[in-house]
């Protein structure tokens, strides 16, 4: 009986529902997961570690040899500068996350004071400061917030446009009508998505392309001892966001 009048309810509703409604749930998802993006490694929140642009962390394993190598040697060197640690590191946008012994994360916008709290033995390759460095200077969040605005003010237009309701005709009988909405509105709605659309593409290009660069790189120079990766969840967010 319940499913039943949820069932009619539902019929009743949908007709009523425009499609500037449709668009409007497709703009609050789109926000939703832009904010989560954003919002990466900023605390230590159940799965907010978990969203980030990059990893690094300690690992032993076999090295890669190459005949471009000058100093294939060198990485018996940092084996052994590494030695037991198994630090990791994660950089969002706003904060970096670490994991000093396998345990919980700890999670700060301050690189020094997450570096303050663990030893030499556990990041003697300064990964922290690497990541610290990655995030100063190669991230820039900037164009996700503006797209965040445009997309919220769209989401304010889309609001105003009009939604059926019942008037009644000369003959004195109820009809549902629904009118059209403001062209200049729907023309100012359609350009803030629009920008707000290639301002999102450009960024998460962007900084996709920087992520995998630089944790290619990082994992090449600490070839044998660390490696590094790039945050599938992070990336998952900015495309379908």
């Amino acid at each position: 009986m319940a499913n039943m009048r949820f069932a009619v309810g539902l019929r009743r509703l949908i007709p009523f529902l425009g499609y500037h409604h449709v668009l409007m749930i497709l703009i609050a998802a789109g926000i939703i997961l832009l904010s989560l993006l954003l919002a990466g490694c900023s605390s230590t929140s159940p799965g907010i570690p978990n969203i980030f642009l990059m990893s690094l962390y300690y690992e032993n394993y076999p090295p890669t040899f190459n005949p471009a190598q000058v100093d294939p040697g060198v990485t018996t060197a940092l084996a052994n500068i590494v030695g037991q640690a198994q630090l990791e590191v994660r950089v969002g946008y706003f904060g970096i996350c670490i994991n000093p012994d396998g345990g919980s994360f700890l999670c700060s916008n301050n690189a020094s004071s997450l570096a303050s709290q663990v030893s030499v033995d556990q990041d003697p390759l300064n990964l922290i400061w690497v990541a610290s460095t990655f995030k100063d200077s190669i991230v820039f969040p900037y164009l996700i917030i503006v797209a965040i605005i445009l997309a919220f003010i769209c989401f304010i237009l889309l609001a105003t446009f009009p939604g059926w309701h019942e008037e009644t005709d000369e003959r004195g009988s109820e009809r549902d009508v629904k009118p059209f909405p403001s062209r200049p509105v729907s023309q100012v709605a359609l350009a803030l998505i629009f920008v707000a659309s290639v301002f999102v593409l450009v960024s998460v290009l962007w900084q996709h392309t920087a992520s995998v660069a630089a944790s290619t790189i990082a994992q090449d120079l600490g070839n044998g001892s660390v490696k590094s990766g790039v945050g599938t969840t992070t990336m998952i967010l900015g495309w379908f966001g």
